[in-house]
This record gives structure tokens, C-alpha cells and sequence, in this order.
């Protein structure tokens, strides 16, 4: 299985836009909520565009309910 690339908070917007997923809403300025319409949901931290810990991408991907190879596809894609 490959490791998970660096990833910032852009790309991984762009990745849950790719899977249909909307912004509900803003808890102030520094985190987002993203809402699929089956139900699924994940914060987002949002402080310009740093990189994403490790550990926090891989809870994102659990929200999400997608492997790490699918997100890394969604990515190069």
C-alpha cells in the first residue's frame, strides 16, 4: 500500500469537491464542515493553505469512507 503523500488544505478541498461533497457550513473562519448527500461528513481546518498532518488526513479518510489508494488516485486526477 503506498504511503500518503503531503497533502494541503486546497487539494484536499478539491478531493471532497471530486466526491460530491458540499460545504454545510463555517465554524468561525478556521474550520469547514463538508456534507455528502449520503450522510457522510468531515471538519476540514482551514489555515491558508498548510499541509495536512498525517494523522488527521488519515481520520478525513475514514470520514470519507475511502481507502488511501482512492484518495491518491483522487489526487493525480
Amino acid at each position: 500500500m503506498p504511503k500518503l503523500p503531503v497533502v494541503k488544505t486546497k487539494e484536499l478541498v478539491d478531493v471532497l469537491m471530486k466526491l460530491e461533497f458540499l460545504q454545510a457550513k463555517a465554524k468561525g473562519t478556521s474550520h469547514r464542515v463538508f456534507k455528502h448527500i449520503d450522510g457522510r461528513r468531515t471538519t476540514v481546518s482551514i489555515h491558508g493553505n498548510s499541509e495536512i498532518p498525517r494523522g488527521t488526513l488519515l481520520g478525513i479518510l475514514s470520514d470519507l469512507n475511502i481507502s488511501k489508494d482512492e484518495f491518491i488516485s483522487l489526487i493525480k486526477n
